[in-house]
C-alpha cells in the first residue's frame, strides 16, 4: 500500500504519457516506419484536407506521434524533465489538462500557420507546459524558486524559437500556439498548491483561449 501511495504521490501522468508515446511509436515502426509519411497518416498527423472532411481527431492525435526515434528521444526527455516539475506543481489532472490543450491548441495553430505540412510531435503540447510555467512566472514571482526557473525556461524558449525560424521542417506555428495555450491554461485549471487565480483572470483567459481556437479554425478553413 504504501509502494502504491508512493507512486500515486509520483509523476505518473507524465510516466504514463510517455509509455503510451514510446507503445504508439512502437506500433508507427510495425506499420512501416515513422518516418514514413503514409504512416503518419494513417495513425492520426495533422492533415488540413483530412480535417476539414471531418477528421476532427487530428487536432489531438498528432500530440502522440514521432516522427523518427530522435524525434522521440528528445520530446520524451525533455517531457519527462519538465512534466515532473509541472505535475508537482499543478497536480496530476490539471497538468493533463494543460498537456491536452496545449497540444490541441498547437494544432489548430498549425492548421492555421502551416496548412501544406503533415504535422505531428508532442512539441506543441511541450510548449504548452513551458508556457504554463511562464504562467506561474506572472502570477508567483515573489517565489525564489518560479522566479529562477521561469528566466531559465524563457532563455530555453527563445533558444528553440530562434532554431525554429532558422530550420526547416519545425512546425514553429504549432510550438508558438502551445506555448500561448499553456500560458491561458495555466490560469484556466488554476494552481492552489502554490496561491490562488483570481477568478476575473481564469474567465478572460477562458475566453481568449476559446475565441483564439475558434479564429484559428475559421482562418485555417479560409486557406
Amino acid at each position: 500500500m504504501q509502494q502504491v501511495k508512493r507512486w500515486l504521490a509520483g509523476p505518473y501522468m507524465t510516466v504514463g504519457l510517455i509509455i503510451i508515446m514510446v507503445l504508439v511509436y512502437g506500433a508507427e515502426t510495425v506499420a512501416g516506419g515513422a518516418s514514413n509519411s503514409n504512416v503518419l497518416i494513417e495513425f492520426g498527423a495533422k492533415v488540413n484536407v483530412l480535417i476539414q472532411d471531418g477528421q476532427w481527431w487530428r487536432f489531438i492525435t498528432p500530440v502522440f506521434l514521432h516522427a523518427g526515434f530522435e524525434h522521440l528521444l528528445l520530446n520524451m526527455v525533455t517531457l519527462y524533465f519538465l512534466g515532473y516539475q509541472i505535475e508537482a506543481i499543478f497536480g496530476h489532472w490539471r497538468f493533463l489538462g494543460i498537456f491536452l490543450l496545449s497540444g490541441i491548441g498547437g494544432n489548430f495553430a498549425s492548421f492555421a500557420f502551416n496548412p501544406n505540412a503533415i504535422s505531428a510531435g508532442s512539441s506543441t503540447a511541450i510548449f504548452g507546459l513551458f508556457g504554463a510555467f511562464l504562467m506561474l512566472g506572472e502570477s508567483f514571482w515573489e517565489n525564489p524558486y518560479i522566479r529562477q526557473m521561469t528566466k531559465t525556461f524563457l532563455l530555453f524558449i527563445a533558444m528553440n524559437l530562434v532554431f525554429g525560424f532558422l530550420s526547416t521542417g519545425i512546425d514553429l506555428a504549432g510550438h508558438i500556439g502551445g506555448l500561448i495555450i499553456g500560458f491561458l491554461a495555466g490560469y484556466i485549471v488554476g494552481v492552489p498548491k502554490i496561491g490562488q487565480i483570481s477568478f476575473i483572470k481564469r474567465i478572460f483567459s477562458v475566453i481568449v483561449t476559446i475565441l483564439m481556437i475558434i479564429g484559428l479554425y475559421y482562418y485555417g478553413i479560409t486557406l
